[in-house]
């Protein structure tokens, strides 16, 4: 189903609904959990503030934050099968969503640029197969169809300044009867992926063949480039770049650092400073942060960060949040705002337009 064929059909559904001002302007959400292991998604201001925190029944992931509606959308950490609409003026659920059977989410998803439709990364786990799931949040997110996101294990799903969207396809097939086993990496293939407005494939861009086990997770974009987090699967004594760059009609670059052995070949989470001159890459499993030039790829002097996690661009540059708070700045300078809540963050961190 392409997407001009319903775009019509949910402008009817639009209803009023307080803005993100309404809550005292928080500029983030992220999923994270409390030491009684209590799993919540919770609303972050500049300040380190608390705006808001409502549970969740699991654990979560990443969150898709509508772009007019104070509404987010959290999802599962894969493979899971449940996402949560919130009303984060009011703390009220407004919808559960159920991948439909046979599929299952993969914590990530991104609004259309009007908020009329959701789409979310999916598994089709017994072809298999990656899948976009088209929800119409303007008729309380009935789902109303799908599209083949290009390739196995679609991670992240991020729109387009020219209203399509890009795919990492991570490349790694699983099964929820083996939830956290990893089926074909001999053979995995992942790839970033272009959809049109219309939802159509426009261009797949594939690693080559010496890249082929590292993973394409997380998107970042930067200006007319967009900047990819990788995770390696290969051989652990190799040490490879987990960071890849892409424009329209070039190759896709690979871009090392000096410190990339300190992220244990695993990017958390991906993002660019809001003028799109950096990059920076985080690393919770090394509590490190690399930075990036975002337009030559050089490398900039890395950082030190307990438990580097979620990242997001922010007035300040970018935005990471750390263990026990939320560090602003670029790779100059940062500063650490403490964030009240003994919180443990998950991987991502989302910024409020």
């Amino acid at each position: 189903m392409k997407r001009r064929h319903f775009l019509a059909a949910t402008s009817a559904g639009l209803l009023a609904a307080p803005s993100w001002a309404s809550l005292g302007a928080p500029r983030f959400v992220t999923a994270a959990s409390r030491p009684d292991l209590s799993t919540w998604l919770v609303g972050l201001d500049l300040s380190g503030e608390q705006r808001f925190a409502f549970a969740l029944p699991g654990r979560g992931h990443a969150a898709a934050v509508h772009p007019e509606r104070a509404e987010a959308v959290v999802f599962a950490r894969r493979p899971g099968t449940f996402a949560m609409v919130i009303d984060c003026a009011s703390g009220v659920e407004r919808v559960r969503l159920d991948a439909p059977k046979g599929r299952h989410f993969y914590g990530h998803g991104a609004f259309t640029a009007d908020g009329r439709l959701l789409l979310t990364t999916e598994n089709a786990f017994d072809i298999p197969d990656g899948r976009i799931g088209l929800w119409d949040a303007a008729r309380g997110y009935t789902r109303i169809g799908e599209l083949p996101s290009g390739g196995i294990g679609p991670h992240e799903i991020v729109a387009l300044p020219d209203g399509g969207f890009a795919v990492a396809n991570g490349g790694i097939q699983t099964h929820p009867d083996s939830p956290r086993r990893k089926l074909n990496l001999p053979t995995m293939r992942p790839n970033l992926t272009y959809l049109s407005p219309d939802g159509d494939i426009e261009e797949t861009i594939v690693p080559p063949d010496e890249m082929r086990q590292n993973s394409i997770r997380h998107i970042a974009v930067a200006a007319d480039t967009l900047a990819l987090a990788l995770q390696w699967q290969g051989n652990p004594m190799q040490q490879v770049p987990l960071l890849a760059i892409h424009k329209r009609g070039q190759p896709l670059r690979f871009v090392d650092h000096p410190d990339t052995a300190r992220l244990k070949h695993y990017a958390g989470s991906i993002a660019a400073t809001g003028d799109g001159h950096e990059i920076a890459v985080t690393g919770p499993k090394g509590n490190y942060t690399l930075f990036f030039d975002a337009r030559t790829g050089t490398a900039l002097p890395g950082r030190n960060m307990p438990v580097a996690s979620g990242a997001a661009p922010s007035p300040h540059g970018m935005a990471i949040t750390v263990q026990g708070g939320l560090c602003l700045g670029d790779s100059h300078a940062m500063r650490t705002v403490s964030v009240a809540g003994d919180w443990s963050w998950d991987n991502h961190l989302v910024a409020i337009a």
